[in-house]
């Protein structure tokens, strides 16, 4: 497999927006997997809401990728193929009685990946003074720091 080279701080940009839109794929996808595994109609209402706000967050990077005139591909996410390769297995391993602490806690790790992302996107993109672009993504973050606090909460529940 060819190893790529980023030369520069655009090129890096360019990079992790691609992977940030992989990583919200990924999230999609898994958002309905924890949905189907939890037993709680809550926590599965939660997930519903959360994958609608994930489209948003889709259209916000497709929109960023626009503003900032490059391509929007996706790019390789290892962090989140990791993520959902442990939530797999989490939820295999859970009995019946389990199952709701388990899609919680995964689905609390995702979002803590995810707010780094966003936060690694927007530091730069403020530096090189583009605020529709920053805004979009800050939109994307205020949406995960108040799902994980959602979650937060949720488990607290679940575990009490």
């Amino acid at each position: 497999m060819p190893t790529m080279t980023l030369e520069s701080p655009t090129e890096l940009l360019h990079y992790q927006l691609r992977t940030a839109l992989t990583m919200e794929d990924h999230s999609l996808a898994a958002l309905g997997e924890l949905a189907k595994a939890a037993k709680s109609a809550d926590i599965k209402k939660m997930f519903t809401h959360h994958a609608e706000e994930t489209r948003e967050q889709i259209a916000n990077l497709h929109e960023v990728f626009t503003i900032l005139d490059l391509r929007d591909t996706t790019a390789p996410s290892p962090s989140t193929t990791g993520i959902a390769r442990q939530a797999e297995s989490l939820i295999a391993k859970a009995g019946p009685k389990l199952r709701d602490q388990v899609v919680l806690t995964c689905a609390l790790g995702n979002e803590h990946y995810e707010i780094s992302a966003y936060e690694g996107l927007i530091i730069p993109l403020e530096t090189m003074g583009v605020p529709d672009a920053v805004k979009l993504l800050r939109a994307n973050l205020d949406q995960e720091t108040h799902t994980s606090e959602e979650l937060r909460t949720m488990l607290e529940k679940v575990v009490g």
